[in-house]
């Protein structure tokens, strides 16, 4: 396994690709790949094949956020997540806050993470 910390060669395809074997949608290419030149990403490489990713969106000083991490399913179970959770505390440049999907809290904890905030939503219309 190769893992890459702010991997700037993270391709739009490439990514989209991996996502949409997790969370399957009609994502916008021009969308993602602007979002990605915002992000820290630390990415998780199987050969030539993107495994996990996890993306950092910060300020650089007050406030960072955990936008996603990302296994796909078959590679779940075998510490990618956790690496790439910890590679992720290893360069952040500010405390992270994120939230987490029900049912996964316990991962997070056994690798450090701390309860905090309560987390709201506020979707846009449309």
């Amino acid at each position: 396994m190769e893992y890459k910390v702010d991997d700037k060669e993270l391709r739009t395809d490439t990514f989209l690709s991996f996502v949409d074997k997790i969370w399957p949608g009609n994502y916008d290419t021009e969308k993602t790949e602007a979002a990605l030149t915002k992000t820290i990403n630390i990415t998780a490489y199987d050969g030539q094949t993107l495994v996990g990713c996890l993306r950092i969106l910060s300020d650089g000083y007050f406030f960072g956020t955990i936008t996603e991490l990302l296994v796909l399913p078959e590679y779940q179970k075998q510490g990618i997540g956790s690496r790439l959770l910890n590679l992720a505390k290893e360069h952040t440049p500010t405390m992270l806050y994120f939230g987490a999907q029900p049912g996964v809290e316990e991962f997070y904890e056994k690798n450090g993470c701390k309860r905090s905030l309560q987390s709201y939503v506020i979707n846009l219309d449309g």
